[in-house]
């Protein structure tokens, strides 16, 4: 039976919605006199934080009860409430349907509107994310024999990085990038098994198929995609980090952010309910590497000093 990680459309964004999505969402919706008010804040959110009741009034042209009701039409108790959460929104940095690329942006404004629209995606796949599944998701890792990560493209990263994560999860992992090899994975899973499918559109069809054959062995299928689509349909537990979609050709993507970010949640979870003695194999493990990185860069700086004409000298 799947997990359904997002509700109704609207149901599961009104409560994580930032005061911004909101007046987006509502604008067709308001009276044409909210609707000037709404033009006002979306055009300068920054301007606006600072903004009185009368003077968003006037900057609207319209009366300052008109003012109190776009308020309550966003979902805020007055306008003080108002103010205090486009700031809270704004304290994230611009999404970017409020911060396009353009191509007269110096470099300084450029890495501005990435870094926010980067935190503010982050930031809305964090609200979004729907605990329940999560925990659902933890919890049939932990109990798994083995665990296939699959994924093309980007998602095809999402699930490299993930493989490299196997000491934390504690079990056999693999991640496949041919598509061949995925599904024959896929169709030799047991009932302990755990694929994790990776899709941000959630309609890849080769993503598709595996998730279908691995069901079929009898596997626990987990969905990690952007939105309900067939995929999270398909799976057993179904995650969702929805990030803002991209609007123009330059702006990049982060939904491979989002899931990196998740897959950390997943491996870290996992790993905080291993045994003590797997935890201590861990710190192990990381002690080692971190004296085999410490002995080469000893090496390479003895190298170094080798060839220069003071140790000739010597």
């Amino acid at each position: 039976m799947t997990l359904e990680v997002e509700q109704a459309e609207t149901g599961a964004e009104d409560s994580t919605d930032t005061l911004l999505e909101r007046i987006t969402r509502q604008l067709p919706h308001l009276r044409r006199s909210e609707q000037r008010v709404a033009a006002i804040v979306l055009d300068n959110p920054v301007g606006a934080v600072h903004f009185t009741m009368a003077g968003l009034a006037e900057a609207a042209e319209v009366s300052e009860p008109t003012v109190m009701r776009f308020c309550a039409s966003v979902g805020c108790e007055g306008f003080q409430d108002f103010k205090i959460q486009l700031a809270q929104t704004l304290a994230l940095g611009l999404p970017v349907t409020h911060s396009s690329i353009s191509a007269e942006d110096s470099s300084a404004d450029l890495a501005e509107k990435i870094f926010d629209h980067t935190i503010s995606s982050l930031d809305r796949a964090r609200r979004t994310l729907d605990a329940d599944a999560v925990e659902h998701a933890i919890t049939s890792l932990l109990g798994a024999s083995d665990i296939l990560f699959v994924g093309f493209g980007a998602s095809g990263i999402i699930a490299q990085d993930a493989q490299q994560k196997f000491p934390l999860f504690g079990v056999p992992c693999q991640a496949p990038e041919d598509f061949h090899q995925q599904f024959i994975a896929a169709t030799m899973s047991g009932p302990r098994s755990v694929t994790v499918a990776i899709s941000n559109t959630g309609h890849t069809e080769q993503t598709l198929i595996v998730a279908e054959a691995a069901r079929k062995a009898g596997a626990t299928v987990i969905s990690l995609t952007g939105r309900t689509s067939p995929l999270s349909d398909l799976a057993d537990i179904a995650l969702v980090a929805r990030t803002f979609e991209d609007t123009d050709v330059y702006t990049p993507s982060t939904s491979r952010l989002a899931g990196l970010v998740v897959v950390d949640v997943l491996a870290t979870g996992v790993a905080l309910r291993r045994t003590p003695e797997h935890t201590a194999a861990v710190r192990r493990m990381k002690s080692e590497l971190a004296s085999m990185r410490q002995g080469v860069a000893v090496a390479v700086d003895g190298a170094e000093s080798a060839g220069t004409p003071e140790a000739a000298a010597s």
